[in-house]
């Protein structure tokens, strides 16, 4: 049984349907599911990452079929995880299929996904492989700059499916260090991908799109590689841009303030027309993950020194400039802003990435009084994903670590949800 999400069938194609491969946490499936579009299956080889993705799966069949309550139920915890997988049928928790994508797993993902598709033709298919290999961040701190990382050719097994599924066009997301990344022979590994994809039969053009220009409250450039298939439609990712206008102050504006180590599972105020403009939150919705990791006196002492210089002059503090009784890094010419405010006055935050997970340093809260780092709630508002998601660990209980984690890893909704709507209506027009 396939998510029924689109009732939609366009003329000339078939009904509006997808995979998602390297699927994280379901930032990207998340944006296609509200555009209308339908998701076949997810691949994702991260346990934690896959409950979040089952979990939603639940989400959208019980809104479906006008049975939320259950899933309000379970985020006031009045029922176990294995009470929600098994309120839905079987087919929408199948559906998420946690293996790493590999020669040997290859075959049996066909069969799964065949399955599912019942002779149906699929239509589209989205993701991008892991993007630490590519990253800037990443081949700076390996000695070898990831050049024999084996996440460099991921790409390769997308194109397996490609091949096996010659869906009409697929959305390939990845950091923009792609572009510049090499493999041992010097050649970028964006040019092979391209090549690769040519030879088996997509026109491809990559755009460079920032988050913050088509409403996400976050400053984030990204590769989006768009590839149409022979003879397909020929679609472009030519979206209008339309900045957040929110500031991140108003973002957070109706959630409870705590500090360091605290957490708090009740609205402060009621939503307002940001909020809802920006489909965070609705009235229903129980407040989860709006909990603070806690920090040492040493690192309090210098969030307030970042909040109060950002607050005083707008601008940075350098950790240099740090009281020497507070520093304990050796390294003082490299990464000198390790500690950073999100700005409260500003449209949007700076890039939020996955090292938020170990650490809240490069994300302090703006509110000099709450003195702390961003809750994952805040990080996931960053990230434009509704309060209604939930991040699931590993075992059945709250787990903050994988939250960031996921949350960090993911594609915003918003832009994620922008970039479908463009290709669904390009379809239409």
């Amino acid at each position: 049984m396939m998510l029924d999400m689109s009732k939609n069938s366009l003329s000339g194609s078939n009904n509006l349907n997808f995979l998602d491969l390297f699927a994280g946490c379901g930032g990207l499936s998340e944006g296609f599911i509200r555009a209308g579009f339908s998701p076949v299956a997810h691949i994702e080889m991260d346990q934690a990452a896959s409950n979040s993705l089952k979990t939603r799966m639940c989400y959208h069949w019980l809104k479906e079929h006008n049975k939320l309550r259950l899933y309000y139920d379970y985020l006031n915890k009045k029922i176990s995880r294995k009470d929600l997988y098994s309120s839905v049928p079987p087919d929408v928790i199948d559906s998420v299929i946690n293996e790493e994508i590999s020669e040997d797993t290859l075959n049996n993902m066909f069969n799964t996904i065949d399955k599912k598709l019942n002779q149906q033709k699929l239509f589209l298919i989205i993701g991008g492989p892991p993007c630490q290999a590519y990253s800037l961040i990443g081949r700076s701190c390996e000695k070898e700059n990831m050049l024999n990382d084996k996440r460099n050719y991921l790409y390769k097994y997308y194109a397996e499916f490609l091949k096996h599924y010659e869906p009409e066009h697929f959305v390939f997301e990845n950091v923009t260090g792609l572009l510049s990344a090499k493999d041992p022979d010097g050649n970028r590994h964006l040019d092979n991908m391209l090549q690769l994809f040519k030879n088996i039969g997509y026109e491809c053009t990559p755009y460079i799109l920032n988050a913050k220009e088509y409403g996400v409250p976050q400053n984030r450039r990204r590769v989006i590689i768009l590839g149409n298939r022979e003879n397909s439609k020929k679609l472009d990712l030519n979206i209008p841009k339309d900045p957040c206008k929110c500031t991140i102050n108003e973002l957070f504006k109706d959630l409870p303030k705590i500090n360091a180590g605290c957490n708090a599972s009740k609205y402060e105020k009621n939503t307002n027309k940001i909020l809802l403009n920006l489909k965070i939150r609705e009235k229903q919705v129980p407040l989860t993950f709006q909990m603070a990791r806690p920090n040492t006196k040493q690192d309090l002492a210098i969030y307030k020194l970042a909040v109060e210089k950002w607050e005083q002059k707008e601008s940075r503090l350098n950790y240099n400039d740090i009281p020497s009784s507070l520093q304990t890094h050796k390294n003082r010419s490299a990464f000198t802003d390790r500690f950073k405010v999100v700005a409260g006055n500003l449209t949007y935050s700076h890039t939020v990435v996955a090292h938020v997970a170990k650490d809240g340093h490069y994300y302090i809260h703006p509110d000099i009084k709450q003195n702390r780092s961003l809750t994952p709630r805040e990080v996931a508002r960053i990230q434009t994903f509704p309060d209604d998601f939930y991040f699931e660990g590993i075992k059945d209980e709250v787990c903050r670590t994988a939250a960031y984690k996921q949350i960090g890893n993911a594609v915003p909704v918003i832009l994620a949800e922008k970039i479908a709507q463009y290709i669904k209506g390009s379809l239409i027009g």
